[in-house]
């Protein structure tokens, strides 16, 4: 009776675990995220022919202009995503993850969008890594006074109050006196004007300058909040004065972009902008210099601290992510445009024999 209990005992403990393992490798709607590689702009990458064929290239080289030498580092930061709506982590994974303070469990949908496939993910962050390295390297042209960016009008929507008003190939030079020379300054200055007056934009066409008036009406961006918008589409058009290349293969996406234009300035200007220090940092930013807010700022920290940077930069708004998360040994400082991150160098780039140094980097924007 006794050794009859015992096998009963040991099936059902055997149908416990196999439960308990097939469970384990259920698929959970999560996606984890951990830190990713850094790439250094200021040095080489890895990149891929059409023949399969990989060699190492500067990751910015300049031509048609000198370029400088550099040196210390300026990182670009990613992160690593494990997972998407094909090939789920299990609950062995998630839970495993979620117990680690190197990664972060993320509901799948919150990263692939309902009816978005991951072939149209994968090609919206590659246009948007696309993008931010045009917009960087006007950023970086803009700083040294060139005037290098420029909205032309792609489209004139249907319904829009610019019809018969705006052509398609108008560059807008202005709205209200205010230049633009960036999407986000057109649209920022339209939802300044609102829609109770007309807007006056300066636009050159046929090489030709033309005053046009257009009243902004009311629309949604994002499926809800109304906003002062004039119903085209606006394409970004850029006139280097010398060519700028960036070659950096299988990562996407905007978060790059301060960095690539510290990169691009270090290598187009004499300056040393980092006085052979270890620096990395995470932001978009536009042809104006205006850096924005990213994701994964607590994996990327880690990244930074990872590959042996001593100072990081981060946008302002992206300090809530930060404080309490920075690890021991790395500098976290905040900025809002490319100008910011400038004036911080040129204090982290000082020698350690300057008796100023210590303070100024205390005085320097942080997170807290």
């Amino acid at each position: 009776m006794s050794s009859t209990r015992s096998r009963r005992g040991t099936i059902f403990l055997g149908i416990a675990a196999v439960l308990a393992f097939g469970i384990g490798l259920a698929p959970m709607p999560y996606a984890i995220e951990s830190p990713g590689p850094t790439f250094n702009t200021l040095g080489t990458s890895t990149v891929t022919d059409a023949d399969g064929k990989k060699s190492d290239v500067p990751l910015i080289s300049v031509s048609g202009a000198p370029s400088y030498a550099t040196t210390g580092s300026l990182d670009l930061l990613t992160v690593n995503l494990a997972g998407n709506p094909a090939n789920r982590p299990s609950v062995f994974e998630v839970l495993t993850a979620w117990f680690n303070p190197d990664r972060a469990v993320i509901p799948m949908d919150v990263i692939f969008p309902p009816n978005i496939s991951q072939a149209d993910v994968d090609k919206e962050n590659q246009a948007a890594m696309v993008d931010s390295q045009n917009e960087a390297i006007a950023a970086a042209f803009t700083h040294l006074g060139y005037d290098v960016s420029h909205v032309t009008v792609d489209k004139v929507l249907d319904g829009s109050p610019a019809t018969g008003i705006l052509e398609v190939g108008d560059v807008v030079q202005s709205i209200n006196g205010t230049p633009v020379a960036t999407i986000g300054q057109l649209r920022s200055a339209v939802a300044d004007n609102g829609t109770e007056k007309p807007a006056t934009l300066v636009v050159t066409r046929a090489g030709a300058s033309v005053s046009v008036q257009v009243t902004p009406v009311l629309a949604s961006l994002d499926g809800q909040t109304q906003v002062p918008v004039i119903k085209i589409i606006g394409a970004a058009t850029y006139d280097f004065p010398f060519s700028v290349t960036i070659k950096l293969d299988d990562v996407g996406g905007p978060s790059a972009g301060m960095m690539f234009a510290l990169g691009v300035l270090d290598k187009i200007t004499p300056d040393d902008l980092t006085g052979g220090r270890h620096i990395a940092g995470s932001g978009t930013i536009d042809a104006a210099g205006v850096v924005g807010p990213i994701g994964g700022i607590s994996k990327k920290m880690i990244g930074a601290r990872n590959a042996g940077a001593e100072y990081m930069f981060v946008e302002k708004s992206n300090c809530s992510e930060a404080v309490g998360h920075v690890p021991d040994g790395l500098r976290v400082f905040s900025v809002s445009t490319l100008d910011d991150a400038i004036a911080a160098l040129k204090v982290i780039a000082e020698p350690d024999s300057s008796t100023t140094r210590a303070a100024e980097l205390d005085a320097l924007p942080t997170c807290r």
